[in-house]
C-alpha cells in the first residue's frame, strides 16, 4: 500500500488558489463567481483543477450537470474559512503593534434599525469611515443567537442585538431603543373595529405570529399567553404574515409606520399591549477588542451623545 502523499506547505499560489476556490463555493459555481473574481470561467476552472492536482483532492464537480462541492471539498472551504479568519486576525494583530486603522470591520445586526430614527449605525459608518478609510467593512443581517456566537468565536467583532439576555461573555454599549405594538392587516376582523372596541382577552382567539429564536418578541409573547401559529426568523416575514390578514404580531413602530400609511395594516390595543426592546453594541469581553473595534464603539459613542450634528436621516421604506 502505497503511503499517503504529504499535505504541501503553503505558499502564495496556493493561498491565492484557495481564495478562488471560496470565491466560487461561495457564489456557487464558476459562471456566477466571474464578476466577483473579475477573471474568466477557463482561467477559473484551470485554477480549480490547479488546486485539486496540488491537494491531490477532488473539491468539485462543475459541468453541464451543475456545480456542487464533494464531501472533501466542505471539508477545504471549512479549513479555507478558519485559514483566512486566520489572516485577519493576524493582519489585525500585526496593526495593533503598528497602531495603524487597517484590517476588516466585521459587524452583525439584527433586520431594520436602519428605519429606527434613533438609531445611529449609518451615522457611526459614515464617521469610521472618515476616521479610518483603510479598514474595510463586512456587514451581516444575522439572528441575534447567530450573532452571539460568531462575537463568542471571534468571527464578528460588533453585534448590535437587543440586550435583554445579557451574555456574560460579551459587553454592551447601550444604543437606541424601539417600540413594538401588536398589529393587524387589512383583511383581519380587528381591522376594521372601532378603537376601544377590541378587549385584550380578544387576542387569544386569533392567529399570532412570532419570533421563533429567544427574543423580547418571543419572551412578551410568552408572557401574553399567546401560542403561535406562525414562527419566522426576521421582521421582513413577520410583516408578510400581518399583511395577509390571518395573523396579528408584535412590529416595531418605525418599520410599521409605511404599512400603516398605505393602509396595509393598524395598531391594535396600542394602550394595553406594547413593550420596548433596547439595543446595544456588544463585543467579546476576552480578549480585548482590536484597536478597529474599539474606534467603531467610540464612533458610536460619539454619534449617540451629538446626534443632532451627526445625524444621518432614517431611511423610508
Amino acid at each position: 500500500m502505497s503511503p499517503p502523499i504529504p499535505t504541501p506547505k503553503l505558499t502564495d499560489a496556493d493561498i491565492k488558489l484557495l481564495s478562488v476556490f471560496k470565491t466560487v463555493a461561495e457564489c456557487g459555481g464558476v459562471s456566477a463567481a466571474e464578476p466577483a473574481l473579475n477573471i474568466g470561467r477557463s482561467t477559473i476552472s484551470k485554477y480549480l483543477s490547479d488546486l485539486e492536482i496540488r491537494l491531490g483532492l477532488r473539491l468539485c464537480s462543475r459541468g453541464p450537470a451543475g456545480f456542487h462541492l464533494t464531501e472533501e471539498g466542505l471539508q477545504v472551504l471549512s479549513a479555507c474559512d478558519d485559514l483566512f479568519d486566520s489572516v485577519s486576525t493576524f493582519s489585525t494583530r500585526i496593526n495593533e503593534v503598528r497602531c495603524t486603522l487597517a484590517g476588516t470591520l466585521r459587524l452583525g445586526a439584527f433586520d431594520h434599525c436602519i428605519t429606527n430614527e434613533e438609531a445611529r449605525l449609518s451615522s457611526a459608518l459614515r464617521l469610521f469611515s472618515e476616521r479610518a478609510p483603510d479598514v474595510s467593512l463586512e456587514m451581516s443581517l444575522l439572528t441575534p443567537n447567530q450573532i452571539e456566537l460568531q462575537l463568542i468565536q471571534g468571527t464578528l467583532d460588533i453585534g448590535i442585538i437587543a440586550m435583554h439576555r445579557p451574555s456574560p461573555m460579551l459587553d454592551y454599549l447601550p444604543v437606541h431603543s424601539e417600540r413594538m405594538y401588536l398589529y393587524c392587516g387589512r383583511a383581519h376582523p380587528f381591522f376594521d373595529r372601532e378603537p376601544g372596541s377590541i378587549e385584550p382577552e380578544e387576542i387569544h382567539d386569533t392567529s399570532y405570529a412570532g419570533i421563533s429564536f429567544n427574543s423580547p418578541n418571543l419572551i412578551y409573547g410568552q408572557k401574553l399567553g399567546l401560542d403561535p401559529k406562525a414562527l419566522v426568523q426576521n421582521e421582513v416575514m413577520l410583516a408578510a404574515l400581518i399583511i395577509s390578514g390571518r395573523y396579528i404580531g408584535f412590529m416595531p413602530d418605525h418599520m410599521a409606520a409605511p404599512f400603516e400609511r398605505a393602509g396595509q395594516m393598524r395598531r391594535i390595543l396600542a394602550e394595553d399591549i406594547h413593550y420596548q426592546s433596547d439595543y446595544g453594541a456588544a463585543t467579546r469581553r476576552a480578549p480585548e477588542p482590536s484597536r478597529v473595534t474599539r474606534v467603531f464603539l467610540e464612533c458610536l459613542r460619539k454619534c449617540y451623545a451629538e446626534p443632532s450634528r451627526l445625524a444621518v436621516p432614517a431611511g423610508r421604506f
